[in-house]
């Protein structure tokens, strides 16, 4: 049986952990009593020097905390919006690049280097182009006069398989020298190149789309049931379905918008929720946010820390996503689900 009562908060516990440690790591460490310090005399209950205080505030609030936000941020946003479409498709495989929203983003991103944008812009284009991507597969599944699902997923493989093609097509015709490797590091992920100005323009409506799908979860639950279930206990599905489809899309479009495209958090993090707190959305949802948050802290740290120069944060999702999945599987195969 899943684990219940204290788990939602030693997950926000286990997220404010792998903060004060993201925080404190880096070239110049600082240890958790001298973080603490500055924290308390930055809140006017402490006394530290104050050459040391500005130092640490250097250090931790001007370098430091706008990437930890947008690790929080991006991972949360990846884990909320995997398990709202896993809950929308009623299928556990499910990531949020079924319906082509990462393939979309990544040709807006790229479009934006090929015509010498700067960070902001990219961003920006990076987002709208994911919402075009999906908007063109839910276009295509309307186009039948039809709410299946499957139809959805298939419009959603077909708006991905066109807009990996124009993602072709861009690289392609970027400078080999000057653009293709900004372009294939955005596409490895990173949280080094977080432009503040995106950031703080994201922050605020990633939170509250985040914020809006947590509080969905008993409505998300509903759509366990079929259509006509549903609609005979008067449960508004399609409203429900695409609300949730607009909410999960624009929180993917968002992130990869500020750290390019970080891969399996969607996927992984819903099924260790899953397994932790059971498949009722009120909490797999919260519970997911903050699982997915700290996971990527942690892959931030160790891509920071292996070697002199930064690693690409994909990469180091993918490779312990991967191993850390096929444990879940093991658990899932003993009938932890």
């Amino acid at each position: 049986m899943p684990l219940r009562a204290p788990l939602p908060l030693l997950s926000f516990l286990l997220l404010i952990i792998a903060t004060l440690l993201s925080l404190m790591l880096g070239r110049y460490a600082i240890s958790l009593t001298e973080l603490l310090r500055f924290l308390a005399t930055w809140c006017g209950m402490g006394d530290l020097p104050l050459a040391r205080f500005q130092l640490i505030h250097s250090l931790v609030i001007e370098a430091r905390a706008p990437r930890v936000l947008a690790g929080i941020l991006v991972g949360a946003g990846l884990s909320v919006s995997g398990a709202a479409y896993q809950a929308v498709f009623r299928n556990p495989l499910v990531s949020p690049g079924l319906l082509g929203v990462l393939s979309g983003c990544a040709f807006g991103a790229a479009l934006g280097i090929l015509w010498h944008l700067q960070p902001l812009p990219i961003a920006l284009l990076a987002g709208v182009t994911g919402l075009i991507a999906v908007a063109a597969g839910v276009g295509i599944a309307r186009m039948f006069q039809t709410t299946s699902i499957l139809l959805l997923v298939l419009g959603g493989i077909i708006a991905n398989a066109l807009f990996t093609s124009l993602l072709s097509i861009t690289q392609y015709l970027a400078d080999p020298v000057d653009q293709l490797p900004s372009i294939v590091y955005w596409l490895l992920g990173s949280l080094s190149a977080v432009d503040r100005h995106t950031l703080w323009l994201t922050a605020p409506v990633l939170m509250l789309a985040i914020a809006l799908l947590c509080m969905a979860g008993r409505a998300i639950d509903t759509l366990s049931l079929s259509d006509d279930e549903a609609l005979s206990l008067g449960v508004p599905v399609l409203t429900i379905r695409y609300g949730v489809i607009v909410l999960a899309t624009l929180i993917c479009a968002l992130t990869v918008s500020l750290a390019g495209m970080v891969g399996w958090i969607g996927l992984l993090m819903p099924h260790l929720a899953r397994l932790l707190v059971g498949p009722g959305n009120a909490r797999l949802l919260p519970v997911s946010a903050c699982l997915g948050g700290a996971f990527l802290l942690v892959a931030d740290g160790i891509a920071r820390s292996l070697s002199a120069g930064e690693i690409p944060l994909g990469i180091i999702t993918e490779l312990f996503g991967a191993l850390a999945f096929v444990l879940v599987l093991h658990r899932v195969r003993k009938g932890w689900l």
